[in-house]
């Protein structure tokens, strides 16, 4: 029984850690001013609670960018599942909410690059995206080399370019949305969107 509430309480404390970064983040002008002395007294645990859960900062932001991500990638399950949309809409869905997502989490990610969360390439979230786009690429008629060619549109979509484009050139989102879909068809050919 003790154990139990052992767990219970471990599985209370992650998830109101995670809550109390996920909103010090999302409220700080960049998460690089969020501590994680903020991040424990605003969670109401131990500072070691935090290292022992996450292990350093880079897994505290990994965390808060994987439980960010989880509806979405519900959502990807779900209209995949139902294989009504054909692979060439199913990759500019898929880029284009790759690229919200960044947009809305720029300050996340590129905190998530300058964190030391190795190459973006080994990231979780990477893996998933290339592997999902990977799977409409294979289906895209005219497509050769899906694996590299998801590669190269996840890297048009990188946060720092992202965070660059957004706040340093002052690209508008839903302008930098409509550049990638442009980009997208040159990349893919011309084509009907249901090809």
């Amino acid at each position: 029984m003790a154990q139990r509430t052992e767990r219970a309480d471990a599985l209370r404390n992650r998830e109101a850690v995670l809550a109390a970064a996920d909103a010090l983040f999302a409220a700080s002008s960049s998460p690089h001013t969020v501590s994680m002395d903020d991040i424990a007294a605003a969670a109401g645990v131990g500072k070691g609670t935090l290292f022992r859960r996450f292990g350093d900062r880079a897994g505290l932001i990994a965390a808060v960018i994987a439980s960010r991500l989880e509806p979405l990638r519900q959502a990807v399950r779900e209209a995949r599942d139902r294989g009504e949309v054909p692979p060439r809409q199913q990759v500019r869905d898929l880029l284009d909410t790759a690229l919200r997502f960044k947009i809305e989490n720029r300050r996340l990610m590129s905190a998530a690059e300058d964190a030391g969360l190795s190459s973006p390439y080994q990231a979780e979230h990477y893996g998933w995206w290339h592997h999902n786009l990977c799977l409409a690429l294979d289906r895209v008629p005219g497509v050769h080399g899906a694996d590299f060619t998801a590669h190269a549109l996840l890297a048009a979509i990188r946060a720092d370019l992202v965070a660059h484009l957004i706040d340093d050139q002052k690209t508008e989102p839903e302008a930098l949305r409509a550049s990638l879909a442009a980009y997208l068809d040159n990349v893919l050919g011309a084509g009907p969107t249901g090809g």
